[in-house]
């Protein structure tokens, strides 16, 4: 809870994903709701929630009390705003989530956002979505592009969203090799089940893979049957985004090339079912758990086995396949991940402790069900965490990512306290780490293993009460036994010395160079994934040996490596390609930061002094958008649409990919021809 109290309070703050601070004098001084104050409204509300002070002004990250002459008229003017449907399109607020706050004798207003939920989402201005749709991303309020917004619609309207009916799709589209076998599954479970006695076609309709609509009297193949059952260059043609892959990592790292992959190829179906059935079989092969005696009989299924086939099937049904990132499944000798595109429905708090469904994809579920796999009501999630204590394991990380849109979830077969992590936690810190408590001791350790720690996840982790973990974390970071960063909500917390981690280490495609053809192959109908280096395995497939597995340095189908000074070097483009500040090297980011001194210290800049920054940084490389924008300190899609999409068509630029003009990591190299005319993309 935010609480606000002294000038001493005031200089902590930052404005941060969950916070925002705003004059609000008006121009007459005697105050008013700023025009902004709405897109933050907006913003925060189809986010995470946050909170919005009004009457604190702030200069250079610096912040000082301006007060409110007339607090009770400000708060009437908010309400009135806030019930007016051709301003906003939802009041989320309650008379307690505006509260007048006094500090050093003058008045302001403490405004609380609450995130709005599935079913009031988006959150607009103006009585039109589209184009007035903003959400909060790190510290700013963006605004959402027509399909984020849409996607938000459909989510808000679609309790099922896999029950659409897809136009000109049949029985012809469907594998009945697939539906072949989920037929002898469920005979296998449900032996005398009376689908069971119908032809494939009735059969699929009983499933709900096929349905009739009473209102419209449109008939089809549903999302669910193709996705379930269907054929690769179908699914291909349905549903445009949907991509599945498995991926077997050999060590216990982040990096990210892999030995086993799985992945639509040709080769098999491609469909969930298939999926399902080859992945799941990798996912327990040489999985280390003692079994179980009942009756004197060994229990092959054991709970890890369980949570394992709750979490592929949780990472199935929920997915939004019209996200932008793929289904991504990886196991590691020490870890399994699941990804799925799309955030989660219901709060993560609510998520966890169970009780409550929202499932996305309805139909689905309960095709997993009739035979035998998946949880009912929201039990999922607390299964998979069950089975995990069962083994005295660390706690599964569920969590989501806002840009783009997915849930993550991270189940490590290690003990809170591993005993080669504390050694070597003694050895780094020497007598310093003796002396802590457990408490002490279990922070570190999670962030030694997990590589980065918060305060929401220690929580899941020990039972320390919230207020002393937030004083060990502080004494941890005084002492230099952690570093911090990001403010209030959104500080993160991670040993000396270490590269900051994110989810994308763990979780994202190899190399986007890699994998990106692969992802978008279905597009034209064929697939890339396939080379010399790096075919997917089939079901049958060993996994690689030494001699065939990619090296460390490389990933996907890009045949790549770093150069010298950390930029990607791949057979897919003419020139290198810097994606990852932090693989630079220290003397070559240096000087990067130094062409962008200018627009670091200048919050204003001229056009024409912006792009000449940009033209100096892509200079013979080329440079991801995302890359750009935090060495410019500027938002990526601002950059876009002020700078990069015109300095492009005016010849100034190169695109790394003609075809993908506005995806997120398209990249940019200063192009070769003289300003004023159009670069050619395979200059």
């Amino acid at each position: 809870m935010f609480d606000l109290r002294t000038l001493d309070d005031l200089g902590r703050l930052a404005e941060t994903i969950d916070l925002e601070c705003k004059l609000a004098q008006g121009q007459d001084g005697k105050g008013e709701i700023p025009k902004d104050f709405w897109l933050t409204y907006s913003a925060m509300a189809n986010a995470h929630g946050g909170v919005v002070l009004l009457g604190v002004r702030e200069k250079n990250g610096q912040f000082s009390i301006a007060g409110l002459e007339n607090p009770t008229k400000l708060r009437g003017d908010l309400f009135n705003t806030l019930n007016n449907r051709a301003k906003v399109s939802a009041n989320l607020l309650t008379d307690s989530d505006v509260e007048e706050a006094q500090v050093d004798g003058k008045s302001l207003l403490v405004v609380r956002i609450p995130a709005a939920t599935r079913k009031q989402r988006p959150v607009f201005l103006h009585g039109q979505p589209l184009g007035n749709t903003w959400r909060r991303l790190n510290d700013g309020d963006r605004q959402c592009d027509d399909e984020t917004v849409k996607r938000m619609l459909a989510e808000q309207v679609e309790d099922e969203r896999d029950a659409r009916i897809l136009t000109g799709f049949g029985m012809d589209d469907i594998d009945p090799e697939s539906l072949r076998i989920f037929r002898q599954m469920l005979r296998d479970e449900k032996p005398g089940h009376p689908y069971l006695e119908q032809d494939d076609f009735e059969f699929l309709k009983s499933l709900r893979g096929w349905r009739r609509d009473r209102h419209s009297g449109e008939a089809g193949l549903t999302l669910a049957g193709l996705l379930m059952f269907g054929r690769w260059a179908s699914i291909q043609e349905g549903a445009s985004h949907y991509f599945v892959d498995y991926q077997e990592r050999p060590e216990a790292k982040a990096e990210l090339r892999w030995v086993d992959r799985l992945a639509p190829d040709g080769s098999w179906s491609g469909n969930l079912f298939d999926f399902y059935r080859r992945v799941y079989r990798k996912l327990v092969t040489d999985l280390k758990v003692p079994f179980a005696l009942k009756d004197g009989l060994r229990q092959e299924d054991t709970p890890v086995h369980v949570a394992l086939r709750e979490a592929l099937v949780n990472t199935l049904v929920h997915a939004d396949y019209t996200g932008r990132v793929s289904v991504l499944v990886v196991k590691r000798p020490d870890m399994f991940g699941f990804r799925n595109p799309g955030g989660l429905r219901l709060p993560i708090e609510q998520v966890v402790r169970g009780g409550e469904s929202d499932c996305r994809n309805r139909i689905l579920h309960q095709m997993f069900l009739m035979i035998g796999l998946g949880e009912r009501a929201g039990s999922g999630i607390p299964k998979i965490y069950s089975g995990w204590r069962s083994q005295h394991w660390r706690p599964p990380a569920l969590r989501q990512k806002d840009e783009p849109e997915q849930t993550l979830l991270e189940l490590r077969m290690l003990d809170l306290l591993p005993e080669h992590v504390i050694r070597d936690l003694k050895v780094r810190f020497g007598p310093a780490f003796n002396a802590l408590d457990h408490t002490a001791r279990l922070i570190l350790a999670t962030a030694a293993i997990e590589r980065v720690v918060s305060h929401t996840r220690l929580q899941e982790i020990c039972n320390a009460h919230p207020h002393d973990l937030s004083l060990m974390l502080a004494r941890l970071v005084r002492d230099g036994m952690l570093d911090s960063d990001g403010k209030s909500r959104g500080t993160v917390y991670f040993l000396p010395g270490e590269t900051l981690p994110t989810p994308e280490q763990v979780f994202d495609e190899p190399s986007f160079l890699g994998l990106e053809p692969a992802l978008h192959a279905h597009a034209s109908g064929r697939s890339e994934l396939s080379s010399e280096h790096s075919a997917p395995s089939s079901e049958h497939s060993a996994p690689s040996s030494e001699h065939s597995a990619p090296s460390s340095e490389r990933s996907g189908m890009g045949n790549g490596e770093r150069d010298s000074l950390g930029r990607w070097i791949s057979a897919l483009l003419n020139a290198p390609i810097i994606d990852d500040l932090s693989r630079l090297s220290p003397a070559f980011l240096a000087q990067l930061y130094a062409l962008a001194d200018e627009p670091r210290r200048k919050e204003r800049l001229e056009p024409e002094k912006m792009e000449e920054v940009i033209l100096a940084i892509c200079k013979a490389q080329f440079v991801t958008r995302s890359v750009l924008a935090t060495l410019v300190q500027r938002d990526p899609d601002g950059l876009r649409q002020r700078h990069l999409s015109r300095m492009v068509k005016d010849g100034l630029l190169e695109p790394a990919f003609p075809s993908k003009p506005t995806h997120e990591r398209q990249a940019y190299r200063t192009a070769n021809n003289p300003p004023g005319q159009r670069a050619s993309p395979h200059d």
